[in-house]
């Protein structure tokens, strides 16, 4: 069996839950019988900060076409990427080639010069996200395989009450904890398919258009929720010296309501599971 170099995120990972370590050891075994289904050689896999979910890695079909092979960890929150990528179908997404389900496994369309959205100035970076969502956002035929946005918030909500006894302001925590269920509540007219992790660092450049999604987490929901990402992993500092404004400026660009994206990032600053409860400050500045 081939060697297949694990990147030293992934390797990091793996170890925080039992299933995780079951698919990494059976990562090698699956990755060979891929390589094999698929007429692929397989290159070496992407190492840096956003590939600590899954092995991605350059490959080479039989036709001698550039693709990307990617397997993904077990996760709640990415379970329908399949169907998302199948759903918008490169409209904005890459094009899903192959997938092998049981192994949540993809061969997608290579970006080039795949250059991030992430080097690019952060008011450029608004204007391509803002237009990427408003294309993403459609509202998927009955009957669907996509869970309600409110289905991840339990989900999330549950794991940061375990860590109940680390929260350096339960009021606060509760407060986000209350608007996760609040916000979320199914709305029939106006929920649309979300990406849901749709930041910088997920959207590259391409050749068959300027800009692709990549990693989409499709949930039905609010699209106000999907403001956030981008502000809470892209707009650090903008959040930090004038946070009304940032919000206001891209909830514009979205269409959205300004008011709910503030309510979203205040619960999700409040209340998102995390590793670190140490800083609550983006909470208490955002705080209703």
């Amino acid at each position: 069996m081939a060697n297949y170099p694990i990147p030293e995120r992934l390797s990091a990972t793996c170890p925080h839950k039992p299933e995780w370590r079951e698919w990494l050891g059976n990562l090698p075994s699956v990755l060979s019988e891929l390589e094999q289904r698929w007429e692929l050689v397989l290159g070496v896999p992407f190492e840096g900060p956003n590939v600590s979910c899954s092995w991605v890695a350059p490959a080479r079909r039989k036709d001698s076409t550039s693709v990307i092979f990617k397997m993904g960890l077990p996760a709640m929150e990415s379970r329908d990427e399949l169907a998302g990528l199948r759903f918008w179908d490169g409209d904005p997404t890459v094009f899903l080639y192959e997938s092998d389900e049981a192994h949540n496994a993809f061969l997608l369309e290579h970006c080039e010069p795949g250059t991030l959205l992430k080097m690019l100035p952060e008011p450029k970076q608004d204007d391509v996200l803002a237009a990427l969502l408003k294309r993403l956002w459609r509202k998927p035929s009955e009957p669907h395989v996509f869970r309600h946005l409110s289905e991840m918030l339990v989900f999330w909500g549950r794991e940061t009450r375990m860590d109940e006894a680390r929260w350096p302001d339960p009021g606060l925590v509760r407060e986000g904890l209350r608007l996760f269920e609040e916000l979320s509540r199914p709305d029939d007219k106006s929920d649309v398919l979300l990406a849901t992790d749709l930041h910088a660092s997920n959207i590259l450049a391409a050749q068959r258009e300027s800009w692709l999604v990549i990693d989409p987490k499709p949930f039905v929901g609010d699209a106000a929720y999907d403001a956030t990402q981008h502000l809470l992993h892209n707009c650090t500092e903008r959040l930090r010296t004038d946070p009304f404004a940032t919000m206001r400026h891209f909830a514009d660009l979205l269409g959205v309501d300004d008011a709910r994206v503030r309510l979203w990032m205040f619960a999700r600053a409040a209340a998102d599971p995390r590793d670190n409860w140490d800083d609550l400050s983006l909470a208490r500045l955002l705080a209703p």
